[in-house]
């Protein structure tokens, strides 16, 4: 969805454009969010990462003022979510994880009509929704029918209509899910450029590439709450300088070969949904040799071994226990139910 919105108000609390502490979303029996604290410093593009149902677009729609939190306190440039909601939406623009443009009308219809709402004028609105078309990649397709684009082309149709009024903060939620290689470096460009022209971003994302790309801060979220929250170079540090993985030839010997690389590095050890992958942080690289001699000594035969320095996907397995991308069967409602709230 986009939700944009004539800016008229002005920023408050130039150094934090968002602070929230302690946020709390229950849906029935199922804690969404719970207790959410976020800083995002003015100027900044500030990355919230987790797997489906982790409590992302809960959390990024309460901040938007489209939910009202049951708990906590959030200020947008120090203007209250819930107390100066009016104020806050004329400080925001929101594009959501599903597109809100009209099938019926074309591409440049659907701008036209957004910026009109807006308060542009006729011929700047026009002018606006080329410019836009242009940047997007999307001129050639836009005078057809919005119902015969691509998902990726309605994608990034939904991104430029929250874009019109390039208002001081933006929440993009998953910006590029659907989007192919190419128009997603392209996003990540817009992004980039949005934030060199004085807007603030809070993205979510799945994407451990997106993260690392582009934000300055990232806050690493699962079951509804920040476990994790540092720079890209923090985050990695903390789970050690180097990051082992191992490959066990035999399934049966895993929990043994678990067993002895947490005695001999002295870690917390993690097993991916890929059988017989262990992952484990290591401080001091010159332990694999101590650690070869222990499995050889258990009997364990090894198919593959890696020392490298830690991704954020190994981050967020050594923090949570498990990987961003989680199995369908597993990913949560959420988003369901909060639409059901809306509506």
């Amino acid at each position: 969805m986009s939700n944009v919105n004539r800016r008229e108000a002005n920023p408050n609390n130039g150094d934090w454009a968002v602070e929230a502490r302690g946020l709390v979303k229950t849906f029935g029996d199922n804690r969404a969010v719970d207790g959410v604290n976020l800083n995002v410093r003015a100027g900044t593009i500030y990355g919230v990462l987790g797997p489906n149902g982790a409590g992302k677009t809960t959390t990024i729609r309460m901040l938007a003022t489209l939910l009202r939190p049951d708990a906590g306190s959030a200020r947008i440039f120090g203007h209250d979510v819930v107390k100066e909601s009016q104020i806050v939406r004329q400080l925001i623009g929101v594009t959501g994880q599903y597109a809100s443009v009209d099938e019926s009308l074309s591409a440049t219809e659907n701008l036209v009509i957004f910026s009109r709402l807006l308060g542009l004028g006729r011929a700047e609105a026009r002018r606006k929704a080329a410019d836009l078309l242009e940047e997007f990649s999307l001129t050639e397709a836009a005078k057809r029918p919005l119902k015969n684009f691509s998902g990726g082309m309605r994608r990034r149709l939904d991104l430029a209509a929250s874009l019109i009024a390039q208002p001081p903060l933006i929440f993009l939620d998953e910006p590029t899910t659907g989007l192919d290689p190419r128009t997603r470096n392209q996003m990540w460009d817009t992004i980039r450029r949005l934030v060199k022209t004085g807007s603030t971003v809070l993205l979510t994302t799945q994407y451990l590439q997106e993260a690392d790309e582009l934000a300055d801060r990232i806050a690493v979220i699962d079951h509804g709450r920040v476990v994790a929250e540092g720079t890209v170079n923090e985050l990695k540090a903390s789970v050690g300088t180097s990051s082992l993985q191992l490959s066990i030839q035999n399934p049966m010997d895993i929990q043994v070969a678990r067993q002895t690389v947490e005695q001999v590095l002295k870690v917390q050890s993690t097993v991916s949904s890929e059988v017989g992958k262990i992952t484990a942080p290591m401080a001091d690289a010159d332990r694999v040799t101590d650690l070869l001699i222990a499995l050889r000594d258990a009997g364990i035969q090894l198919a593959e071994l890696s020392v490298q320095k830690p991704t954020l996907d190994e981050v967020f397995l050594t923090i949570t226990g498990h990987g961003v991308k989680e199995d369908a069967s597993k990913a949560s409602d959420e988003s369901d139910k909060v639409r059901e709230v809306i509506v």
